[in-house]
């Protein structure tokens, strides 16, 4: 199912309309998360972050760290140390994802990233 939503792309007689079709709806979470991946010189790093929303086939990312479009990244969300039985199958706290769309800010970057498999 998509998700239509109105964004500002010029169209006649001076209406502001577009469509954006999203597969999945975005939530406005602020979720802390850990960032792995190799950075522009190759060197591997680990930041912690924040995503500022997500869905099921994506994030977006706030970081400092300047990274370029396609970079593959591992998002790890911390958890506290649970006892193995308590977790339910299929908890998973490691996203593999890419980056798809870069804005830079004057202090931190904003990272459109798409997750290798949809979380549903």
């Amino acid at each position: 199912m998509a998700h239509y939503v109105l964004v500002g792309q010029r169209k006649s007689r001076g209406c502001y309309i577009s469509v954006d079709r999203r597969q999945w709806q975005r939530l406005p979470l602020a979720v802390p998360l850990f960032l792995r991946g190799c950075d522009r010189n190759g060197r591997e790093f680990l930041d912690f972050t924040t995503a500022l929303n997500v869905s099921a086939g994506g994030a977006l990312v706030a970081a400092r760290r300047p990274l370029r479009p396609s970079t593959r990244l591992s998002l790890e969300i911390p958890s506290s140390p649970l006892p193995r039985l308590s977790l339910s199958p299929g908890t998973v706290n490691s996203l593999k994802a890419k980056i798809v769309r870069t804005t830079n800010k004057d202090t931190y970057h904003l990272y459109a990233l798409r997750f290798n498999r949809p979380l549903l």
